[in-house]
């Protein structure tokens, strides 16, 4: 049973782009434009452990946070870019 649906959905599934550096770039500036747009939208972004010796004006989840919605926004942007052909 599993297993015919599995070979019913495999057709359907978009290829995915090996890595390479321009997926790194991606994500990188995805991750960064996340970090420095971060403190003016989480409410309150210095609650919470700050980071030793850094001037940063985020706490460090605030700073988990950003990047893993970097991180997110970044895969959705390599996958939509090679779904429309462009990477």
């Amino acid at each position: 049973m599993i297993s015919s649906i599995l070979l019913a959905v495999q057709p359907t599934v978009p290829s995915t782009p090996s890595w390479n550096p321009t997926v790194g770039i991606i994500i990188s500036v995805c991750c960064l434009v996340t970090v420095l747009l971060a403190p003016r939208i989480i409410r309150y972004p210095q609650v919470g452990p700050k980071f030793p010796g850094l001037p940063l004006p985020l706490s460090v989840p605030a700073f988990v946070g950003a990047m893993c919605f970097g991180h997110l926004l970044g895969v959705g942007i390599v996958l939509g870019l090679t779904n429309i052909g462009r990477l």
